[in-house]
């Protein structure tokens, strides 16, 4: 038997190309991850990340971490949370339809009631006028209390419809927002794209990328990681206002320049690099400077009616080139 015919020597070598083709390190955890997705292409974990990886967008070491071998808590959570979200509006449909439903049968009998009273006036010789008209105020008062009790309960059921309806915007809200830099995160970079696509306004799109992130987390730890990419952030949405400004994951970040032309997004775009790397970055514990940190991007036109990830593969090679080139640079096609 060759090696090319063995089973375990192909698994081998599709593990070796998946971490080449995701620039992942060939490290014990990498290979681990690798074996667990490759051995397992239909399972969980291959799920994950073929959803991360949709539109060929590389994974990221803190991708691998994050994932481990299960798909992420925090997607399993929020699933719960929306689930449990819809099951409570189903429920609350289903309250307002029984209440309804009450309403129209204790009309149904208000009216019952007042026809028949009607009926016994007409009956009535004029010595049982009185005793008529008295079990006509009756019945009137009986309503009365009975649309006094619906109001209130339609009110109440108002009132937990509003609460209802803002706790499922506040839902849909944070399943398009990224947790740590509060950007729109993938998901909502992906609907504004298509979105954007149908108006046939000029659209760019650039892929950028923290340069040595990795020694950043493994020298100071992932907190400040996280403040750095928060700072990023921070300085990608204020020097691209009125664009989308994304966390597309890890430490990559996506823009979707709109109604403007490359030119004008490359300079936008560099302004926001240039003050990325002028900004000197300290320890907050003790003031000590971290260094350097910068990042590389890859900026492209988007062609008519270009799907998301024809546009975004190319702004990613572009990147790939900023960061062969040296990094801390924008490369644009």
């Amino acid at each position: 038997m060759t090696g090319g015919d063995d089973p375990a020597r192909q698994l081998y070598d599709r593990i070796g190309a998946f971490l080449f083709d995701q620039r992942l390190d060939p490290s014990p955890t990498n290979y681990a991850f690798a074996y667990h997705l490759l051995h397992d292409p239909d399972g969980p974990l291959a799920q994950a990340v073929e959803a991360l990886t949709e539109g060929g967008v590389r994974l990221t070491q803190r991708d691998i971490e994050s994932l481990g071998c299960e798909p992420p808590a925090n997607t399993a959570k929020a699933k719960e949370k929306v689930d449990g979200l819809v099951a409570q509006t189903q429920m609350q449909v289903e309250g307002f339809h029984d209440m309804v439903q009450a309403m129209r049968a204790e009309t149904e009998g208000f009216g019952r009631d007042l026809a028949a009273s009607a009926d016994a006036i007409r009956r009535s010789a004029a010595a049982t006028d009185v005793h008529a008209v008295q079990n006509v105020s009756q019945i009137t008062a009986t309503m009365l209390q009975r649309v006094h009790r619906a109001e209130s309960q339609l009110e109440s059921a108002t009132r937990e419809a509003v609460e209802l309806r803002s706790k499922l915007e506040e839902a849909r809200d944070n399943a398009r927002r990224d947790p740590l830099t509060d950007l729109p995160n993938r998901r909502a970079f992906e609907e504004a794209y298509a979105a954007q696509l149908g108006t046939g306004e000029r659209l760019c799109i650039a892929v950028c990328d923290v340069d040595h992130f990795k020694s950043v987390n493994d020298r100071f730890g992932h907190a400040v990681g996280d403040r750095v990419l928060r700072s990023i952030a921070q300085a990608l949405s204020e020097s691209c206002p009125g664009q989308l400004v994304a966390r597309y994951g890890g430490e990559e970040f996506a823009i979707l320049f709109s109604g403007t032309s490359i030119a004008r997004a490359r300079d936008t775009l560099d302004h926001a690099r240039a003050t990325v790397a002028a900004k000197r970055y300290r320890l907050r514990e003790t003031d000590a400077p971290l260094g350097e940190i910068t990042f590389s991007a890859g900026l492209t036109r988007v062609h008519p009616g270009e799907p998301l990830n024809a546009s975004f593969h190319r702004a990613d090679e572009l990147l790939y080139d900023a960061k062969e080139s040296g990094r801390n640079r924008v490369v644009i096609a």
